[in-house]
């Protein structure tokens, strides 16, 4: 990996987000999950603009017929998307030519210590670990 593992990931709900062998995974590799509150895609926009681009561009256009081609037709689209293609937020770079030059800003990596996403309301759930603190009581 060139920049290292993640120190947080933030998702929707998708089955494949919540399921044991992922939370295994992030803890097992000490990376922090969060997810989007159900329902609101916004608040998770970048990678949903990305996933519907790469819907539209792909995989509604091609019936893949095995996983070797997949694999091919997602590593083109990839090298397009990257190597090939300016993006307006970039200044009309590439992203791989934007990232050449990106350095990391230490200011914003200590302004965002905790991260983009907002802080859930309730810690995520850990397998075989419990969060029950006991009934709140109100009033």
């Amino acid at each position: 990996m060139e920049r290292g593992k993640p120190k947080m990931v933030v998702s929707d709900n998708g089955s494949e987000f919540t399921s044991n062998a992922i939370l295994s995974w992030a803890d097992q590799s000490r990376v922090d999950w969060h997810y989007i509150a159900p329902g609101k895609p916004m608040q998770n926009a970048f990678i949903e603009s990305f996933n519907g681009r790469l819907r539209d561009e792909l995989l509604n256009e091609t019936l893949f017929t095995s996983l070797a081609q997949a694999r091919v037709a997602l590593g083109c689209w990839r090298a397009d998307y990257n190597d090939a293609r300016p993006h307006s937020r970039l200044g009309w770079k590439t992203t791989s030519e934007f990232a050449f030059t990106c350095h990391p800003r230490r200011d914003l990596a200590l302004r965002y210590a905790e991260g983009s996403a907002p802080a859930p309301v309730a810690p995520t759930a850990q397998p075989g670990k419990s969060n029950d603190r006991g009934e709140l009581r109100t009033g």
